[in-house]
């Protein structure tokens, strides 16, 4: 499997805002394991939050490029695929938490991966309501993928949480990809990234932007140069840390120092780089694996 065309041809026949409640796990005698699932590597945004409040924990990283964007699939054909890879992932790894760090997935698939596994679940969906309430302006922007945008969810959330807030919706199609290459270690020209910034800024009516929601895991990993590139400064509104705080509250505080163990990476087409990886999550990387494609197709 090669594209996201495969995977779409043969798809096999889950917040910052706030959480559907859940029933904390029980807490393992050891050492937890988490699992982090995401597209690409932009879920790597969260997985160093969440290593920092559980610094004891057995993480595995793994990351669908094979599909990526998930953007690009129909919705019918995104759940299925999930479903699949989340749940072969699940019964080979037997994590004690499941983080979902991506916005898309989340607003989509959450209710179906809950449904079928007993493992808890943290999602990630747009911060619309921090962000209202911290905006003094009440203009406020949110920067998501075309897919987030377009959810229903992502609707509702806007509904329940700005009353009184003037929330715009900016989809991009190419800041997921443009983080990927950047972390890859490729030329990413800064005018690129401020094309794609450049409408979540709006001055109207005395009143201009002061919060953007980034809702996508890939952006807070081009935040710096967000923050250097925006025409004005503004609040970055990060989901990572309150995935951390929810992981915990699921599954308990950090019961030891870390134990020494690397982080198991695990992609769909290519090996994630592991220097690459240890140096944007702060821990040593296991060699990293790739799941065989007879295996998720």
């Amino acid at each position: 499997m090669a594209s996201v065309a495969a995977a779409a041809e043969n798809p096999v026949s889950l917040p910052f805002a706030q959480l559907p409640s859940e029933v904390p796990a029980a807490r393992p005698e050891g050492a937890p394991t988490i699992l982090v699932f995401d597209s690409g590597m932009g879920g790597l945004s969260v997985f160093r939050e969440i290593a920092r409040a559980r610094a004891d924990a057995r993480f595995v990283y793994a990351a669908d490029d094979a599909a990526f964007p998930y953007g690009a699939l129909a919705d019918d054909v995104l759940v299925a695929r999930v479903g699949h890879v989340v749940g072969q992932l699940i019964g080979e790894v037997s994590p004690d938490l499941v983080v979902i760090a991506c916005n898309t997935i989340s607003t989509l698939a959450l209710p179906m991966l809950r449904a079928r596994h007993a493992v808890p679940f943290v999602g990630t969906v747009p911060a619309v309501k921090p962000a209202c309430l911290a905006s003094r302006t009440k203009r406020v922007s949110v920067l998501a993928t075309p897919g987030t945008v377009r959810r229903d969810y992502t609707a509702e959330l806007i509904r329940a949480f700005a009353a009184g807030c003037d929330v715009a919706l900016v989809p991009s199609d190419r800041l997921a990809g443009l983080a990927e290459a950047a972390v890859a270690g490729d030329e990413v020209d800064d005018a690129d990234i401020a094309a794609e910034i450049a409408p979540c800024f709006v001055s109207s009516g005395g009143r201009r932007t002061d919060t953007v929601v980034l809702a996508c895991t890939h952006y807070p990993l081009l935040l710096d140069r967000f923050t250097r590139l925006a025409p004005w400064p503004v609040t970055w509104i990060d989901p990572a840390p309150a995935i951390a705080r929810r992981v915990t509250q699921l599954i308990g505080p950090s019961i030891g120092p870390a134990d020494g163990t690397p982080v198991r990476v695990v992609s769909t087409l290519r090996p994630l780089e592991a220097e690459r990886v240890s140096s944007i999550v702060g821990r040593a990387v296991a060699a990293p694996e790739v799941l065989a494609p007879a295996e998720i197709s």
